[in-house]
């Protein structure tokens, strides 16, 4: 196992591996403090317009020149859905009604930190479109041609989206 992290967060002794169960977990060899590394939690807010396409962000930090769905880290003392709209619009200036979630995965793409993300399905109800923040620009694309994403987990998610939007006939 590749180790980490070297030192306690709470008395700064050692840490090491220690069995417990079936999982080995870091342990402070002095105060005996379990240091779990459990994953980041994440949210994005999916917006579609009434032409059924998919409003997405190109970044200007990590992944810079990429598109994803605009994005961000929950804060320890948020709740999810205020971080999606917090993100959202820290991102594109949008105010948005979540509408609830429409799916969680895990996202393995960055090996110095594992995140669950969860999207939520929202509507905009204010503001002027903006690219800000971690986005140098903001657009509305077909979900079947996205430009290239930032996320492999945003790639499913936007799949999965086109297949619902595929199935459902349009009303008449």
């Amino acid at each position: 196992m590749n180790q980490r992290f070297f030192y306690c967060p709470k008395c700064g002794g050692s840490l090491e591996y220690r069995s417990y169960g079936e999982r080995e977990r870091l342990t402070c060899t002095v105060c005996k403090y379990i240091f779990y590394e459990n994953p980041v939690v994440g949210v994005a807010v999916i917006v579609l317009n009434k032409d059924g396409q998919i409003l997405l962000g190109r970044r200007n930090g990590s992944y810079s020149g990429l598109w994803c769905i605009p994005c961000g880290y929950v804060e320890y003392d948020e709740d999810v859905f205020d971080a999606a709209a917090r993100e959202f619009k820290e991102e594109t200036n949008l105010d948005v009604k979540i509408n609830g979630v429409y799916t969680v995965q895990s996202n393995f793409h960055n090996p110095e930190t594992h995140t669950v993300g969860i999207w939520f399905m929202a509507e905009v109800t204010g503001g002027e479109l903006t690219a800000q923040a971690d986005l140098d620009a903001v657009g509305y694309f077909d979900l079947a041609a996205p430009p290239e994403l930032a996320f492999p987990t945003d790639s499913l998610v936007i799949e999965s989206l086109r297949s619902k939007v595929d199935f459902c006939p349009s009303p008449k």
